[in-house]
């Protein structure tokens, strides 16, 4: 099926689940879209998640996708049931995926849990881990101080440093922690901050290659492979500004991308 995959983000970060699904599946087109002018999702109300991720899904699926793939831990922990029951397509969070990552990587149950304030105090990522594996140890600390700051392109030295020291306290009473889930998809590109100030001993579990994996499946299951052998051309939207956007894109693919543009999706008709 010669349809793209529709990505969807809060921002730049789910441009990490991006670069997983080009690599696992190269012959599969992609469209994303960023709401960079929004950014964060994390501190609003789920009303305003809800509208805004709707507006998001109403764009892309004017681009006739097969699929969606909601690569933003806020957008899914208040909208995927939701999506998934209306649409007629299938649809993927990061969620699930990144619990069942955290599930496989720890040795001694304990597991510690970051994210934006939205993600934390939905508990998805809880419920999702003790679903599976009711016996865990969980400790959940929001980092509203993050996206911010990886949206404007602040990903290492001394700020860096700082602000994810400062973040992470909490955690330092959970000693025995061994697994520790980026629950944000921007949280990947501050992975070695994170890991310098957690520790070589705490496996940090990203939701990105979990994701692809599954949508991987979804694809296999409904029969759904792109089967033609043409170049893909993806397409990236943002609705702020494009200048930001593609200097952080760099850093994640280590090269410009190609077909970026700025649009506006406020109230979109369908």
């Amino acid at each position: 099926m010669n349809k793209p995959i529709g990505v969807i983000d809060s921002g730049v970060g789910g441009l990490t689940v991006v670069h997983e699904l080009m690599r696992q599946l190269p012959k599969e087109r992609l469209i994303y879209l960023g709401d960079t002018i929004r950014c964060p999702y994390g501190p609003r109300t789920p009303e305003e998640i809800r509208e805004f991720t709707w507006e998001m899904v109403e764009f892309l699926l004017t681009k006739d996708i097969k699929m969606l793939v909601i690569a933003c831990n806020t957008a899914t922990a208040y909208t995927l049931e939701e999506l998934q029951e209306k649409l007629s397509i299938p649809v993927v969070g990061v969620i699930q995926p990144g619990a069942r990552a955290a599930i496989k990587s720890t040795l001694n149950n304990h597991v510690g849990i970051i994210g934006t304030v939205g993600t934390i105090h939905s508990n998805a990522y809880g419920i999702a881990l003790n679903t599976i594996k009711p016996n865990l140890h969980i400790t959940s600390v929001a980092c509203p101080t993050f996206v911010p700051m990886v949206e404007r392109g602040v990903l290492s030295g001394k700020e860096a440093e700082v602000t994810v020291e400062d973040a992470l306290l909490p955690l330092k009473q959970f000693i025995e922690m061994d697994t520790l889930i980026l629950g944000c998809t921007h949280y990947p590109l501050l992975k070695d901050v994170v890991q310098q100030v957690v520790g070589p001993q705490v496996t940090l579990i990203s939701s990105s290659e979990e994701t692809a994996r599954e949508t991987s499946t979804i694809l296999e299951i409904n029969q759904m492979f792109n089967e033609q052998n043409e170049p893909c051309h993806h397409q990236f939207y943002t609705t702020g500004d494009v200048e930001i956007f593609t200097s952080l894109t760099k850093r994640i693919f280590n090269s410009s991308i190609d077909n970026l543009k700025s649009v506006s999706i406020e109230k979109v008709i369908i």
